[in-house]
């Protein structure tokens, strides 16, 4: 999806800059001149915050993004009819769930999928760790540890200092569902964070304070952390099916055995997965998961 600059256009004088948030067709890109206002050209929107990018003035403070810069990755949800980046060029993914609102681990599974895809690591966030709800999910959770997640407890509201080590010197996202307490976390790590959401709300006219889009924060000189819309949903249509039992750790010990080379792992004979369920190698759970993914894809 990256977009380089057309052979023979005098990009001259554009600039360099780094998306900073993104909000449907328009964008804030932090450029050497300042942060420039911008839309892309034509109908594309396949622009993500964490792009660097090539823009051109086009009056104060307004620009227009000439051209993306190439990833090192991008992170994107696919479903059946359109795609919708989140975030690009990150170097890790922090998946952020809570004991309340109650945890989907479907959606749970299918971003750890993506992170695989993506060749990204990824750390498990249990906020609202003051509330009691929350003993039960780090139980629950126990067998995503054991197949090598890093699961980190914690509560916004408390002490936010278990992960600020983890972050320094990475570009991180956090993704999740709604309401488990993302911006609670930007705000303990970013004081202005609140105060920044304010001016850009009003800055796009859409006077609204929660966060329903992605923006970008410097940390500190090395690290950026990227904050992206809750969501309920987390389509993995752009993963190709015969990649998908490869993303599965617990499955990988197990892949070549099968009676045929050419196995799904659904119902065939001598399936090597089949056998190392049956034996208590591989949750059910996660079998049943892998396959309602690929009959998704029928």
């Amino acid at each position: 999806m990256s977009k380089k600059s057309k052979p023979g256009k005098d990009n001259s004088n554009n600039l360099k800059g780094l998306v900073i948030q993104s909000f449907g067709r328009r964008f804030r890109v932090e450029t050497p001149n300042g942060i420039l206002s911008c839309v892309t050209r034509g109908k594309k929107t396949d622009v993500a915050c964490g792009d660097h990018v090539e823009v051109k003035e086009t009056g104060v403070d307004e620009g227009v993004i000439e051209a993306i810069l190439p990833r090192t990755s991008l992170l994107y949800r696919q479903d059946e009819w359109r795609s919708k980046t989140i975030a690009a060029n990150v170097t890790q993914i922090l998946l952020v769930t809570a004991g309340v609102p109650a945890c989907h681990e479907a959606m749970l599974n299918r971003c750890l999928i993506a992170a695989e895809a993506n060749g990204l690591p990824v750390t498990i966030l249990i906020n609202k760790t003051d509330l009691p709800e929350s003993q039960a999910l780090i139980q629950q959770l126990q067998p995503f540890a054991d197949l090598g997640y890093r699961i980190v407890p914690l509560s916004a509201k408390q002490d936010v200092s278990p992960i600020r080590e983890l972050l320094h010197g990475h570009t991180s996202v956090l993704v999740g569902q709604s309401g488990m307490g993302k911006s609670t976390l930007v705000n303990a790590l970013v004081p202005e964070a609140a105060a920044r959401t304010g001016e850009i709300s009003e800055a796009l006219n859409s006077g609204k304070h929660t966060t329903t889009f992605a923006t970008l924060y410097h940390l500190d000189a090395e690290t950026q952390l990227i904050d992206s819309p809750g969501m309920q949903e987390f389509g993995l249509h752009h993963v190709e099916a015969r990649d998908l039992a490869s993303l599965f750790p617990e499955f990988r010990p197990h892949l070549g055995q099968c009676r045929f080379h050419n196995c799904w792992h659904k119902v065939e004979p001598g399936c090597a997965i089949t056998a190392a369920a049956e034996r208590g190698e591989i949750r059910p759970g996660r079998l049943t998961f892998y396959r309602d993914l690929l009959a998704e894809r029928n």
